[in-house]
């Protein structure tokens, strides 16, 4: 590493965890979020802050002055922006050395499958619950760790779902991608500003933390916080033998070609 880099890292390198072999594997680390609104913005910042050395950000939406109360990457001079070059431009006053690539369109399974091979993790920051399947499928195919995160009015929910480890669940193990669903957007009912940040930055520690390749993550566990009594509990959650996704050979279904809670 240069000498910029080990001051720069060096509250990283100096945990024991981390150390410069795990700081060089978070620089040669390529992370894809989708979604560069409420949880995108600072689970981004801080992956950028930590150095991970290629982001890719997916979201076809522009910024909105009602993002300004809780999407912490933009300003109110780039209203009107895409939200992806938006957040690019600070991710790159934040660390130039990182590499971002910013997508400006609706996460397809096209998409996807071109640019998962190439990805080391996945942040699922977004508000779809098509999209949110649509990526724990590809995810699946290509055996890529999913960090997945949502958040409403004063309630959210943080989980991993790694199909590299035979008994962890997929996201479709606990929510069924044939559910009808219905939607439930902070435009209609509300969120409380820093408990996106929060739900992003945790997302960050984990992805960090499957990269580096250390401690436990939240792979087989649903943590949930109520952010009204700031009280955290947790589901334990299995693997569905029956799961069209995961849950056999050759059982993943051909993902939607179009992209819940939070922007």
């Amino acid at each position: 590493m240069k000498d910029n880099q080990l001051l720069r890292y060096s509250r990283h390198i100096l945990l024991d965890e981390i150390g410069i072999e795990g700081q060089e594997r978070l620089c040669a680390a390529h992370a894809l979020i989708l979604g560069a609104g409420g949880l995108g913005a600072p689970a981004a910042l801080y992956l950028a802050a930590s150095g991970v050395g290629r982001i890719t950000v997916i979201d076809d939406d522009a910024v909105d002055l009602t993002n300004l109360q809780r999407q912490i990457a933009h300003t109110t001079a780039r209203v009107g922006q895409p939200k992806v070059a938006s957040l690019a431009r600070a991710l790159a006053d934040l660390n130039p050395e990182v590499q971002v690539d910013a997508i400006e369109q609706r996460a397809d399974a096209a998409l996807l499958d071109r640019l998962l091979p190439q990805t080391t993790v996945v942040l699922d920051c977004c508000d779809n619950y098509r999209t949110r399947q649509m990526v724990n499928a590809a995810c699946v195919r290509h055996g890529v760790p999913l960090v997945s995160g949502a958040a409403i009015r004063w309630d959210a929910q943080i989980s991993v779902f790694d199909p590299r480890l035979e008994d962890a669940p997929c996201y479709a193990c606990l929510f069924d991608p044939e559910a009808d669903f219905q939607e439930v957007q902070c435009a209609t009912m509300g969120v409380l500003a820093p408990l996106v940040g929060i739900v992003g930055s945790v997302q960050a520690a984990e992805a960090l933390k499957l990269i580096i390749g250390t401690g436990q993550s939240l792979a087989g566990r649903l943590l949930l916080l109520d952010a009204r009594t700031m009280e955290w509990s947790r589901m334990h959650t299995a693997k569905n033998p029956e799961c069209k996704v995961c849950g056999g050979a050759g059982n993943a279904p051909q993902a939607p070609a179009s992209a819940s809670s939070q922007r």
